[in-house]
């Protein structure tokens, strides 16, 4: 696979995390989701909750390196002890 379709298949995985992690919340804080399921509804919501930042986090990682050594115009942008420093032929 491409570069670009494994970077939106990551960014959908973190849309799709996101939206999970809401939904998780939103069943959490309403009151008739928790009162008609009981201990199995705040289980599922819970179970959302994890889901949604199982997919998220670990793609954010690996975007935030592969987007992150990105050449531009032929300079590496490259952090030492603090300062940011462009570098030509790193």
């Amino acid at each position: 696979m491409s570069s670009i379709v494994i970077i939106r298949l990551l960014k959908t995985s973190i849309l799709l995390g996101l939206c999970l992690i809401v939904t998780g919340h939103g069943l959490i804080v309403s009151s008739y989701f928790t009162n008609q399921f009981g201990i199995k509804g705040i289980i599922t919501a819970a179970a959302c909750i994890a889901i949604g930042v199982l997919l998220s986090l670990p793609t954010k990682i690996y975007l935030t390196i592969s987007l992150g050594s990105v050449d531009l115009c032929g300079l590496k942008f490259v952090q030492t002890r603090g300062d940011l420093i462009a570098a030509r032929g790193l």
